[in-house]
């Protein structure tokens, strides 16, 4: 009797994505951290920067969800608010870092004249430790949201851009690149068509773990005093805010640390089930 062999199909990017619950639950999470700081303040369920001097540190309750911070300000409205700051800010760290970070190592992998030059420029400024390069950037550009971006993105671009140069070394030498050369195409249509399109994994993977860690960075960079400006809202400007009222008022620093926390954890959490899903290795029939 003849029997039928049957052929597994490899998981697709959605059944490994969404394999691990770690990474569903992550995904969800961050999503709903997005969603509350843009969609509830717009529904004025909270006075958002009314100030009350009576109410001042008044407790997590009734009339205050999370508390009232020494101004009498509702945290739970100003937590909504600093993290739309929060979330820009890792954002725009992620998109001008991979951005840059495509540039250059692209230049770098494919022209050999130039990798020498570029790849000793990422060596020199990946040697500098993360926050103490973030610090100094800073502190020369100034404490606003666009500078303290514009720094941290200089801080992360050579992480982008040493793994873009590793996959270009690697993808410029296979046989349909050879092949576009041939046909004559342009060097700038082969670096983008041929070459960018089949290393935009890693890249993609990579601006998640960016973005985390700018918003952790931010956070500390704000409660050393040389982040955001004051006036501004952000977790790490809470944080930094209720740093003297820790004994007498913790849920000051509770709230935003733990939003920090899990946004950065997601993060991190979907970032890997990314790396899973966009590995090649995990689709080859087991």
């Amino acid at each position: 009797m003849a029997t039928v062999s049957q052929t597994h199909q490899p998981p697709g990017f959605r059944d490994v994505l969404f394999a691990r619950r770690s990474t569903v639950v992550a995904l969800v999470c961050f999503v709903v951290i997005v969603l509350a700081c843009y969609v509830l303040p717009t529904l004025d369920l909270t006075a958002i920067g009314k100030m009350s001097v009576r109410n001042r540190l008044t407790p997590p309750g009734a009339d205050y969800f999370l508390g009232a911070d020494a101004f009498g300000r509702d945290v739970l409205g100003r937590l909504l608010v600093a993290g739309q700051t929060s979330l820009q800010i890792g954002l725009g760290v992620a998109i001008l870092s991979s951005s840059a970070g495509i540039v250059i190592g692209l230049v770098a992998g494919f022209f050999r004249r130039l990798d020498t030059p570029l790849s000793r420029l990422i060596d020199a400024m990946m040697a500098f430790p993360d926050i103490l390069l973030a610090l100094s950037l800073v502190a020369i550009f100034g404490g606003t949201v666009g500078n303290v971006i514009l720094a941290l993105s200089i801080v992360y671009t050579p992480r982008v851009a040493r793994i873009v140069r590793a996959s270009t070394l690697v993808v410029r030498e296979l046989p349909y690149v050879e092949a576009a050369r041939a046909l004559g195409s342009s060097t700038l249509t082969i670096m983008v068509t041929h070459v960018l399109r089949n290393i935009l994994s890693p890249i993609l993977v990579q601006a998640t773990f960016i973005f985390a860690y700018a918003m952790l960075a931010e956070a500390g960079l704000t409660f050393l005093g040389v982040g955001v400006d004051p006036s501004t809202p952000t977790w790490g400007t809470m944080v930094n805010e209720g740093r003297q009222y820790i004994d007498n008022a913790f849920f000051l620093i509770l709230f935003p640390g733990v939003a920090i926390a899990l946004s950065v954890l997601s993060l991190q959490l979907v970032g890997d089930g990314l790396r899973d899903a966009l590995d090649p290795k995990l689709n080859k029939e087991t």
